[in-house]
């Protein structure tokens, strides 16, 4: 499957996507381990990918999002950034308010 095809169908079918350095239960930097403390924070359902196990998407998603780092955030098909900006919408509140729907039962 072509790097593209393969980062767009992991985002179109999965509402929160993470692609990270590292797994949620062991990050490999610092920046997705705050996401991941975020994410589990607000006790959302989210899935992720390490991009540190494929090359091709490592650099796919930086292309793919017009993002030149990683750790990167999709909601519902949509960047919502890195570290910084997750961490930011997370103090505002706003992050929460996005991810309202998607807490766990």
């Amino acid at each position: 499957m072509e790097t593209k095809e393969q980062i767009s169908n992991l985002i179109s079918d999965n509402p929160i996507m993470l692609f990270m350095k590292g797994t949620p239960k062991q990050p490999q930097c610092g920046f997705s381990a705050r996401i991941v403390q975020i994410l589990d924070f607000l006790q959302v359902n989210y899935h992720s990918f390490d991009v540190l196990s494929d090359e091709s998407i490592r650099q796919g998603i930086k292309d793919y999002g017009n993002w030149p780092t990683i750790p990167q955030l999709y909601v519902n098909q949509e960047l919502v950034g890195g570290c910084d900006i997750v961490q930011e919408q997370f103090q505002s509140g706003e992050l929460e308010k996005t991810l309202q729907s998607f807490k766990k039962t």
